[in-house]
């Protein structure tokens, strides 16, 4: 099983009876499960069991559902409110004596609201559940269909980092090899200053000059953070193998990688080094750029 990305985007329709409907789910990146519901009116009571699908099949990101419903006119009842008509009527005549412009048609007086209503026929119980039943199956659908793209996504994303993964390996052991070169070009520096000191007179202590060897050769040893950022790669790929919402752990990952590279350029005592910890720093962004993406 692969990632799964938090990006992705599925649209379904059918029919129940005399009903069209139409969902449309939208997600992109959340550090969590946040569900925006969007449902027409006389349908809010189908929430809970929409959010129950939701979380059955999302682990996280911010998700945008939309449900439009479409009846069929021929089921409408279209009806006259005449106490609305007679009042709409007694105003037209009212202002057409003040104004002496010509009445009201007939056309305006039904166009304004609540003269004409349309209604929906009764529904029984049985057949409102019949048609909440036939929703919630095309919701499955469409989820069925938005964790198949953010599956799709999140196997370009798993390829992406696999190969931002091996080449913070390959950082590592350039690193590595450079790192022997350290304590020679280290040895070399310090004594291309006591040799100046010397020159100028002064008086060194050699016991002190071992000590000062010692603890600036300790400074710049990297082996523990190289050794590290070994251990972030191989749990990074472990993760990435088990196949489950990995998303949290990597970005925590990532933050641990970043900690070790900088590390490294802070201990950099030669100018090969201090370039690798600049690549690494540059990959691990990258890197912490694509696991915001993971589920």
């Amino acid at each position: 099983m692969t990632l799964k990305s938090m990006t992705g985007f599925a649209r379904t329709d059918g029919t129940h009876e005399q009903t069209r409907w139409f969902w449309e789910i939208r997600s992109v990146n959340g550090k969590s499960l946040d569900l925006r519901l969007r449902l027409p009116v006389g349908l809010e009571r189908l929430e809970p069991r929409v959010r129950a699908r939701c979380q059955e099949q999302l682990v996280r990101g911010n998700c945008t559902l939309s449900l439009a419903v479409k009846r069929d006119v021929g089921q409408m009842e279209i009806r006259l409110n005449e106490a609305a008509l007679s009042e709409a009527l007694a105003v037209a005549e009212q202002a057409q004596k003040q104004t002496l412009l010509e009445p009201a048609k007939l056309d305006t007086l039904l166009g304004m609201r609540g003269v004409v209503e349309v209604a929906e026929p009764e529904e029984s119980e049985e057949q409102r559940e019949a048609l909440a039943e036939a929703l919630l199956a095309g919701l499955s659908e469409a989820l069925d269909q938005l964790v198949a793209a953010r599956i799709a996504e999140g196997k370009r994303l798993e390829d992406v980092i696999g190969a931002q993964l091996s080449a913070i390996d390959g950082l590592v052991s350039q690193a590595s090899a450079a790192m022997t070169r350290q304590p020679e070009l280290m040895a070399a520096r310090l004594r291309e200053q006591i040799a100046k000191l010397d020159e100028a007179g002064a008086s060194l202590d050699p016991e002190r000059l071992h000590q000062e060897a010692l603890l600036l050769a300790a400074k710049a040893d990297i082996q523990e953070e190289l050794d590290r950022l070994t251990a972030h790669v191989a749990a990074a790929r472990d993760l990435i193998a088990e196949g489950q919402p990995a998303g949290r752990k990597l970005e925590f990952l990532a933050q641990e990688f970043n900690r070790e590279a900088n590390t490294t350029c802070s201990k950099a005592a030669e100018i090969e080094i201090s370039r690798i910890g600049l690549e690494l720093k540059s990959v691990i962004d990258q890197l912490r750029e694509q696991v915001q993406n993971i589920e």
